[in-house]
């Protein structure tokens, strides 16, 4: 019995290296096994649309945290984990992403940055936006203030994208998706910029549409400047089309004899209405002058500049009211040139034919009615008169062949007294001048050909 008991009673002393070693192994082994198996989880969600996912393994339980867009998705996400061989439970954190009503999504542009804002129903969604964006907005910081959540309409990130697409094309602005609803404010960046957002809405998927649209233009500028020490009219800005654009450089030409007419104009749409006429009439306007500069912003127009003499200037600042089409608004800050020095006859002859050999005082077809394109002209053959005062001077009208003498003769004597009265509206007195009409008597060149008889349609100056 003594044996036994002395045996028996030593056995324990050999457990305790063996539990030691039970415990090591376990605490390097359970690591081990928590790692693999919130791996084969994380490897099992695979394609489940969660977001925020968390998987946390205590021994072979393993804890999923997650926000889900769908109760299909939350559940098919446990199941897909509960199905990982090895563990034994799972305990769900799983929750839906919050549902918003109503969905809204916003785009907002500053001068400097871009904010995306509101709600997206997907990470996918989200991640297309902010990428649509930096793809539209090269160098312009995004802000993003997206929040995820469940609620947004079919075909959502369509309508997301296009409208982000849209904000590439305001200078400042906001665009806002509410359900299936657009609005949109601000300043277009370019001239055409407002159509060309309105004709891509039409291209919003089916179900959706413009409830507001307050999109501006930017100002219509027409600009022209007149460089008497260069001799140029330099034009910038837009117009309507190619066949305006032609027009107007085509009747500058012929307004502006003296100076070389230097184009940099662009064809835009957005033109005001009556913008042609508007600007043909202050371009004449600007022939009137020594320097100066025309601008037409949309129906407004500011000219700036020198006038020749006194009732010139007077005439350009009442004119310009009356002539401009209905709607306009017209600001002349118009000054008056100082006289040139008093010149005795001879210069004075010699200055009118320099002038004259440019261009000629052009009339409506058989018609003493002066062309509007031949007022700059008059200015000049004003002041030159109005350089030699101690002489007289006699208009002369003269004609082509064509037609009757008679009609010939007295169509020239009707022109030389229309430009006779218009000088001396400039104020020139009547007693210098004298008007005469020489019909077809005494040509410059011949009568057989339309060049000719260009050159001898014409009015000359001569001073006595």
């Amino acid at each position: 019995m003594r044996g036994l008991y002395s045996s028996s009673g030593k056995w324990w002393p050999g457990v305790i290296p063996l539990l030691i070693l039970w415990i090591v192994a376990a605490w390097n082994i359970t690591p081990q096994v928590e790692s693999e198996l919130a791996a084969r989880a994380d490897a099992a969600l695979g394609t489940s649309v969660l977001d925020k996912t968390r998987i946390a393994a205590a021994g072979r339980d393993i804890t999923l945290t997650a926000d889900a867009f769908s109760e299909q998705g939350r559940s098919s996400a446990v199941a897909a984990v509960e199905a990982v061989p090895g563990i034994r439970l799972v305990r769900d954190r799983t929750r839906l992403v919050p549902e918003v009503s109503p969905y809204v999504f916003t785009i907002q542009r500053d001068v400097v940055r871009v904010t995306l804002s509101g709600s997206a129903p997907l990470p996918a969604s989200k991640a297309r936006l902010i990428d649509a964006a930096r793809a539209v907005l090269k160098g312009v910081d995004i802000s993003d203030r997206i929040v995820l959540a469940r609620g947004a309409p079919q075909r959502f990130d369509a309508a997301a994208v296009l409208l982000v697409d849209q904000i590439g094309r305001l200078k400042e602005g906001k665009i806002t998706l509410t359900d299936n609803a657009v609005s949109l404010s601000g300043m277009a960046r370019e001239l055409g910029g407002r159509e060309a957002i309105a004709a891509a809405l039409r291209n919003l998927p089916e179900g959706y549409g413009v409830a507001e649209n307050v999109v501006e233009a930017p100002p219509y500028v027409f600009q022209a400047v007149k460089d008497p020490v260069a001799s140029t009219l330099t034009l910038t800005g837009y117009v309507p089309d190619n066949a305006a654009h032609a027009a107007l450089v085509e009747a500058a030409g012929r307004k502006f004899f003296s100076e070389k007419v230097v184009d940099h104009l662009g064809a835009s749409i957005g033109a005001p209405q009556g913008f042609s006429d508007a600007v043909a009439t202050a371009l004449g306007a600007l022939s009137r002058l020594s320097t100066g500069t025309l601008v037409v912003s949309d129906r407004s127009v500011h000219l700036t500049g020198d006038a020749l003499f006194d009732a010139a200037a007077n005439q350009i600042r009442g004119g310009l009211n009356k002539e401009l089409p209905q709607g306009w608004t017209v600001k002349a800050d118009i000054s008056v040139k100082p006289a040139g020095s008093p010149v005795d006859g001879t210069v004075c002859q010699q200055l009118f034919n320099e002038l004259l050999a440019k261009t000629t005082v052009r009339f409506d077809s058989a018609s003493a009615t002066i062309d509007k394109d031949s007022v700059g002209l008059l200015d000049r053959l004003a002041q030159t008169a109005m350089r030699c005062p101690n002489t007289s001077i006699e208009v002369a009208g003269h004609t082509d062949a064509d037609g009757d003498e008679a009609r010939n003769q007295a169509l020239s004597e009707r022109r030389a007294k229309a430009v006779v009265d218009e000088m001396i509206k400039d104020g020139l007195p009547p007693e210098r001048l004298q008007a005469y009409g020489y019909g077809s008597k005494i040509p410059l060149a011949s009568n057989d050909t339309e060049a000719g008889k260009a050159k001898n349609r014409r009015i000359d100056f001569v001073v006595r």
